[in-house]
C-alpha cells in the first residue's frame, strides 16, 4: 500500500461544491487542510453553483488538463419572465441550443471574451411550474460550455430568461456516485491527524486511476523505465501491449506494470513511438 504522503500528492478528490463560495477557494481550503503546496479545481464553478467539482493534488495537477476538457452534466431552473409553453419552449431549445451553437463567455468570466464553438449533446426540459414561468431541465455539453449564457441568450428569444439553480451532476469521469462534502472531508482530515487515514484515504482517487479513463494506455517492459524516467523517448521495441488504437498525435500514458510513467504523444517516426509531455519521477 503506498504511503499516505505519497498517495495525498499524486491522487484527485471528488469535492460537493456547496453554494456560496468559489472554485478557488474551496480549493485553497483542501490545500490548506491537507498541507499541500499545491492543488488545482477543475472546471469552474460559480459561487451559486453546486455539485461535481474535481480537485486535483500535488503532483497530479500537472494532469488537470487531461482531466477538465471532458463533457459535462447539468441540472437546473429556468426563469422565464412571461408564461411559456412547455412544449414550444422545448422546441425553440431543439432548434437553437442543441448541437454545435457558437457563444460568447460572460462579462464575469477567466477566459477572453470571443465567440468560439461548442457542442451541446441534450437539453431537456422535465417539468413547468404552475405558473408555467420556472422550468427544470439537464443538459449534457462539451467542456467550457456557459449555461448561465444559454439561458441568457434563449431569453433574448423569448422577452426574457435567466438561470436559477445550478447543480453539475456529472464532469469527465467524475459523477455524484463519488462525491465527498466538506463537513466529511474536513471530518476524515481531522482523524487523520490524529492518527487515523483510514477515511481519508476511502476519499482520495489515485491519479494513475482516473488517468487510465480518460487517455489510452500502453505496458513497457523494465528496461525502458529508466530512459523515459530522465527523458528519452518511447521507442517501438520497448512496448508489450497492444497500440492499435493510438493513432499519430493521439496522447497516452504509459505504465510499467502497475507503475505510472508519463503522459506521451505518438509521434510519426519510424523507431520512436511517442515523446513525453510529462514523466512522473
Amino acid at each position: 500500500m503506498k504511503p499516505i504522503d505519497e498517495f495525498l500528492n499524486f491522487s484527485l478528490i471528488n469535492i460537493d461544491k456547496s453554494t456560496g463560495p468559489t472554485s478557488y477557494s474551496v480549493s485553497e481550503f483542501i490545500k490548506r487542510q491537507l498541507k499541500l503546496n499545491k492543488t488545482s479545481h477543475m472546471g469552474t464553478l460559480d459561487p451559486k453553483v453546486t455539485g461535481v467539482l474535481p480537485i486535483t493534488l500535488g503532483r497530479a495537477c500537472k494532469l488537470a488538463d487531461y482531466f477538465i476538457k471532458h463533457d459535462k452534466s447539468y441540472v437546473g431552473i429556468l426563469h422565464t419572465h412571461k408564461e411559456q409553453n412547455i412544449i414550444e419552449l422545448q422546441k425553440l431549445i431543439d432548434d437553437n441550443f442543441v448541437g454545435k451553437i457558437k457563444q460568447t463567455p460572460p462579462h464575469r468570466s477567466a477566459v477572453k471574451r470571443e465567440e468560439r464553438e461548442r457542442f451541446v449533446y441534450s437539453w431537456k426540459l422535465l417539468e413547468a411550474s404552475k405558473d408555467e414561468r420556472s422550468f427544470l431541465f439537464e443538459c449534457k455539453v462539451e467542456g467550457g460550455t456557459y449555461i448561465r449564457k444559454i439561458c441568457s441568450d434563449l431569453g433574448e428569444m423569448i422577452n426574457g430568461a435567466h438561470m436559477g439553480e445550478l447543480r453539475r451532476t456529472d464532469a469527465g469521469i467524475f459523477n455524484e456516485k463519488t462525491i465527498i462534502n466538506l463537513f466529511d472531508f474536513k471530518s476524515a482530515v481531522d482523524k487523520y491527524k490524529d492518527g487515523n487515514e483510514e477515511d481519508l484515504r476511502k476519499m482520495l482517487i489515485p491519479a494513475e486511476n482516473a488517468i487510465k479513463k480518460v487517455l489510452p494506455f500502453v505496458k513497457i517492459e523494465k528496461k525502458a523505465v529508466k530512459g523515459l524516467h530522465i527523458g528519452r523517448p518511447l521507442f517501438r521495441d520497448s512496448i508489450i501491449s497492444d497500440v492499435d488504437e493510438i493513432k499519430t498525435n493521439d496522447r497516452f500514458a504509459v505504465f510499467y506494470g502497475n507503475q505510472f510513467i508519463g503522459i506521451y504523444r505518438r509521434t510519426t517516426e519510424e523507431l520512436i513511438f511517442g515523446r513525453s509531455e510529462f514523466v512522473f519521477n
